[in-house]
């Protein structure tokens, strides 16, 4: 991956704010729109769900999960050119404990307006684990991405 590449995918990982999430319930497929917070060098995305959300019954441990996350769209550009990051895992659940606290700080830090629900019981933390991705650079380019390069684009400065 060029440098250029890296840093268009450390753009959409660390700047844009919310992502599309598709899992399966009850064994059809359901998609949601949710924040997200990167993980460092965790090659992870963090989300954080209410129960009460549909798309919520498909995100447990050990789920599979599909997501995007895109550029925003712009009337001035052709939409087939938008970057993009497309990738799919599995589901983590976040443990209870002093990892929780540094969560949570982090999250209201990003999204100051969950200082609310990160509070509520219907709320849960939850880890994106990316196994692989396609980065879409523009029509006609896109490039596999696996863990070393989601790794490199997150901690490269």
């Amino acid at each position: 991956m060029e440098p250029v590449e890296r840093d268009l995918l450390r753009t959409l990982l660390t700047r844009e704010r919310v992502l599309s999430l598709g899992v399966l319930v009850d064994g059809k497929p359901v998609v949601g729109v949710l924040p997200f917070l990167a993980l460092g060098d965790q090659g992870s995305l963090l989300v954080h769900a209410s129960r009460l959300a549909r798309h919520s019954k498909g995100i447990f441990p050990g789920a599979a999960f599909g997501a995007a996350i895109q550029a925003p769209d712009d009337p001035a550009r052709d939409p087939l050119r938008l970057p993009r990051f497309t990738f799919e895992g599995r589901v983590e659940a976040l443990s209870d404990g002093p990892e929780t606290q540094g969560t949570r700080e982090a999250w209201v830090a990003r999204f100051e307006s969950a200082a609310m629900t990160v509070e509520l019981g219907d709320f849960s933390f939850w880890r994106l684990r990316i196994e692989s991705g396609r980065l879409i650079v523009g029509f006609g380019r896109a490039l596999n991405i696996g863990q070393s390069q989601l790794e490199d684009a997150l901690t490269a400065r």
